[in-house]
């Protein structure tokens, strides 16, 4: 089935419309407070504003006044995008939707007073709180790399500015040079992301750099789509990458960000670019509000995304623990409407629908050749179970290959206007 703007749209949505409840002149409106403003968050604060007709007071708190899309920014790399196509404003949410988009950092969470201070000292009040921060790093998860030694070896694994220099980095590469990636450790961000960013690499090299070579250094026995990006490697890019896994020394390896080396079981080698991936966890937010767990992840009910650690929060995206759900925009932005439907249901007595969620990730392996993993999940009394899952296979015809991608092309555009109006 071939996903476009609307049928996305029509689809996630029908499974969480409600019945909004009529707000009561003169009574103070139900505040709900929404952290971070990526698919998890602008998408729960967009459903709340649209579905509530004005029964909730809603704050979305962001730093960045234009959001740049960790998904698909792989394709820039490969240039198959401008890095324009990937910013969003916040304009509508603010102008159609009447929500307070405040562009401040939260820094602290009082969950007795109910309160998220800002950076700038505001205080800002709450009923119900949404947190959706995405990811931060485990500092020295790489030996030898800390945030600190992000514009030596970038991770370019937060949408933005390190995506611009990771791009510049290589197209600055000499001729025959070494691209090194560390990839991370389970579990992490979008699963495919790491290869797809292989394989947009070596297309931009391909056509630019044909004689460079990439390292892959890999924790991992075994990756997502594996089976499909080794297929597409041979087929595009034929000698060019190299995975070390950990039985070859990828499990433990060292950066030297100054002098530009990678040791690699107890050797160095010398890169011209280096993209390390470290572990990653929950974003700050939610480990100062105190919902994380001892992995630094924030457990949460699978039927509402409600923290097991507090009522009156809910974590979304890749921030929550939450069961077999992959770390994914389309997750975050699933599980966004399930949450917006139950906060609802709690402050306006709206009907509580029964909660689905569904992810797909589509990666793209060269000019058409586009490949996609997903599942359909329920909620169970321990966590979000996938009780249907689909995956390309190899050997597909090229024609199926394209109309993969294209529906990919279809869903990005889907999914930022579910985001952002």
């Amino acid at each position: 089935m071939t996903i476009n703007r609307r049928l996305f749209i029509g689809t996630l949505a029908s499974a969480t419309a409600a019945l909004s409840a009529p707000m009561v002149f003169g009574q103070t409106r139900p505040r709900v407070v929404v952290v971070g403003g990526g698919a998890g968050g602008a998408t729960v604060a967009r459903y709340m504003a649209k579905d509530s007709d004005g029964a909730l007071d809603i704050t979305l708190i962001e730093p960045s006044r234009t959001y740049y899309t960790c998904f698909f920014s792989n394709l820039y790399l490969g240039g198959f995008r401008t890095y324009e196509s990937l910013g969003h404003s916040y304009g509508k949410l603010a102008a159609e939707y009447a929500i307070n988009v405040v562009h401040d950092m939260a820094i602290g969470v009082d969950r007795d007073a109910k309160t998220v201070t800002l950076a700038s000292g505001s205080v800002v009040p709450y009923d119900k709180l949404v947190l959706s921060p995405g990811i931060d790093f485990v500092e020295e998860s790489v030996p030898g790399w800390s945030v600190s030694a992000q514009n030596a070896m970038p991770h370019a694994y937060k949408g933005g500015s390190q995506t611009q220099l990771l791009q510049a980095q290589i197209a600055a590469m000499p001729e025959g040079g070494t691209f090194a990636m560390v990839a991370p450790p389970n579990p992490y961000r979008c699963p495919p992301g790491p290869y797809e960013r292989i394989s947009m690499v070596a297309n931009y090299l391909k056509a630019n750099n044909p004689t460079a070579k990439i390292l892959v250094l890999d924790p991992k026995e075994k990756f997502s789509k594996q089976g499909l990006f080794e297929e597409g490697w041979n087929k595009h890019y034929s000698g060019m990458i190299t995975r070390i896994g950990p039985d070859m020394g990828g499990a433990v390896i060292e950066a030297r960000p100054d002098t530009m080396e990678i040791i690699v079981d107890g050797e160095a080698e010398k890169v011209d670019v280096c993209n390390v991936i470290p572990a990653q966890r929950a974003g700050q937010i939610a480990t100062i509000a105190g919902v994380t767990n001892d992995g630094g992840w924030a457990p949460v009910h699978a039927d509402s995304m409600l923290s097991k650690a507090d009522e009156n929060i809910y974590v979304l995206g890749d921030s929550s623990a939450q069961g077999d759900m992959p770390k994914s925009g389309f997750s975050a932005n699933s599980q966004a409407k399930v949450a917006a439907n139950h906060i609802r249901g709690a402050l306006t007595g709206s009907r509580v629908f029964p909660a689905k969620y569904s992810n797909t990730c589509w990666s793209l392996i060269a000019a058409e050749d586009g490949v996609k993993v997903g599942a359909s999940y329920e909620p169970t009394p321990e966590k979000i179970a996938s009780v249907e899952s689909f995956i390309s296979q190899t050997g597909e015809d090229a024609a199926l290959r394209k109309t993969t991608y294209e529906e990919s092309l279809g869903w990005y555009e889907g999914i930022t206007t579910d985001m952002f109006g």
